[in-house]
């Protein structure tokens, strides 16, 4: 699955990890949990 830029930028930001979540691609930050996304 081709990651979306703007998931590129979220997982490098401190406190991030990248979950695959039922198939889909997701950034939770657990520092700052305003910085959530989801692909897919």
């Amino acid at each position: 699955m081709k990651v979306r830029s703007s998931l590129r930028a979220l997982k490098q930001k401190p406190g991030s990890v990248v979950v695959r979540r039922r198939g889909r691609t997701v950034v939770v930050n657990r520092a700052n949990p305003q910085w959530k996304s989801r692909q897919g």
